[in-house]
C-alpha cells in the first residue's frame, strides 16, 4: 500500500518496528514489535558485535521482513545507531542483512539520531514556545537536544549510552555510593558541552524520550494510580516528588527486587539504575523540577519524515 510505511529502529538494546498507515496527524499504527536483542551485550565497550547477540539481531530482522512483507508495506526504512556505527563487525552484519532479507540497514550518526529524535518529540505536541532539553537514554549513547516547537537550538550525541554505563560503573549490585559518585564525576567531565549549551540557552524543562523514561513514568504513576496505562500515554507530566522517590528506589534495588517488579520490563531490569543516576545528575545540574516524558523518540521521527 502506498500509504503504509515501516520503520526499524536498531538500537543497542532494542530493536523497533513499527508499521503505520496515514498522515503523520493520524496515523493509525498496524503493527509495533520491540524485541529485546541486546546486539551490544558483551561487546559494547569494545566496539564488536559478539557472534551470539550478532545471531539474535539477524533472527529478529528476518522476522521483521517477514512482517514487512505480510503486511504490504509500501516504503520502509532500518536506522541503525550506536552499537552498530561502532562496531568493528557492523558492516559485516549490514552485509548479511541485506543478502538475507533484501533490507538496507541506514548507519546514522549521533547528529542524525538527534534531529530524528527532536522531530519525534515535536511530532507528539511534547514542546512549547520555550526551550526544553530533551535526553534521551539508549544503550549506546545519549543524545541532548534543546529546542521549542519551532526549532532546534542545539544538539550533541554523546557515546554514553546506559549499556556502557552499566558495563563501566555498575559491577555490584546493588550499586554502591563509590561507584555513584564515580559515575557523577564522569558525568561532570563528559557533559560539561551540555551545561555550556545551557547557560547559553536556558531551558524550562527536562524531557525524557521513552526507554528508561517510560519505566519512571509507570513507577510513579502507579504509586498514585493503579489503572495508570503506559499504551494510552503520549506525554507524561512527573510530580517532582514521585520521580525523585522512585529513582531513589533505583538506585538503593538489588537485581532481585528490580527483577520481581512487573512494571520493570527485563531489558531494563539493571540498565535502569545508571539511567536513574544520569537522570537524577541532569535533574540536579539543569536545577529544574519541571520532568516530562515523551513515548515518541526516533522512529516516530523517521516516520514523520517519511510522510511528509
Amino acid at each position: 500500500m502506498d500509504n503504509r510505511y515501516a520503520v526499524m529502529d536498531l538500537g543497542t538494546n532494542t530493536f523497533h518496528l513499527l508499521i503505520a498507515e496515514g498522515t503523520m496527524k493520524d496515523f493509525k499504527v498496524i503493527i509495533h514489535e520491540h524485541i529485546a536483542v541486546k546486539i551490544g551485550e558483551g561487546g559494547i565497550n569494545k566496539n564488536v558485535i559478539t557472534e551470539a547477540a550478532f545471531q539474535r539481531g539477524l533472527e529478529t530482522v528476518r522476522n521483521f521482513s517477514e512482517l514487512i512483507k505480510a503486511n504490504n508495506v509500501g516504503r520502509n526504512r532500518c536506522i541503525a545507531t550506536s552499537a552498530l556505527r561502532n562496531a568493528s563487525n557492523g558492516k559485516d552484519f549490514i552485509d548479511r542483512v541485506k543478502t538475507e532479507t533484501g533490507i538496507g540497514i541506514e548507519i546514522i550518526n549521533g547528529e542524525q539520531e538527534a534531529t530524528f529524535i527532536y522531530e519525534g518529540i515535536r511530532a507528539a505536541g511534547t514542546l512549547s514556545a520555550r526551550n526544553s532539553l530533551i535526553m534521551d537514554i539508549g544503550g549506546g549513547s545519549i543524545e541532548f537536544i534543546i529546542g521549542n516547537n519551532e526549532k532546534m537550538v542545539w544538539k550533541q550525541s554523546f557515546e554514553i549510552g546506559a549499556a556502557r554505563l552499566m558495563e563501566r560503573f555498575h559491577h555490584t549490585d546493588p550499586i554502591p555510593p563509590a561507584s555513584v559518585e564515580a559515575l557523577d564525576l564522569y558525568l561532570e567531565n563528559t557533559l560539561a558541552p551540555l551545561f555550556d549549551a545551557v547557560k547559553e540557552n536556558p531551558v524550562h524543562q527536562l524531557i525524557g524520550s521513552s526507554g528508561s523514561f517510560e519505566t519512571f513514568a509507570e513507577l510513579a504513576a502507579r504509586r498514585r494510580d493503579d489503572n495508570f496505562d503506559l499504551e494510552m500515554v503520549k506525554n507524561y507530566v512527573f510530580d517532582y516528588e514521585d520521580l525523585l522517590y522512585v529513582t531513589d528506589e533505583m538506585i538503593i534495588s538489588n537485581h532481585a527486587e528490580r527483577e520481581a517488579n512487573e512494571l520493570i520490563i527485563p531489558i531494563r531490569t539493571d540498565m535502569i539504575v545508571v539511567s536513574s543516576v544520569v537522570t537524577r545528575y541532569v535533574m540536579s545540574r539543569l536545577g529544574t523540577r519541571n520532568v516530562a516524558l515523551c513515548t515518541w523518540s526516533l522512529k516516530e521521527g523517521v516516520l514523520a519524515e517519511m510522510m511528509a
